[in-house]
């Protein structure tokens, strides 16, 4: 990714560590000894934990910008 925004630097960040801690709960650390499921597995976990945190911070995101739209009066 060329320039990464700051979420985007967080979720890879949160997506990383998750795929981290798959690899541990395998006691594997060379991704060359995973199997085909594990490789699955781990890249699951990777994205599945960039996308939960892209879209977590995007509500964050939302509310606060909502919060700072004011409200029409009519």
């Amino acid at each position: 990714m060329i320039d990464p925004t700051p979420n985007e630097s967080e979720a890879m960040t949160v997506g990383g560590c998750q795929g981290g801690e798959y690899l541990e709960s395998i006691d594997k650390s060379d991704l060359a000894t995973l199997t085909e499921t594990e490789w699955d597995r781990f890249i699951d976990a990777v994205v599945t934990g960039y996308c939960d945190h892209r879209r977590a911070l995007a509500s964050k995101d939302l509310a606060r910008l909502d919060a700072m739209t004011p409200e029409v009066p009519f």
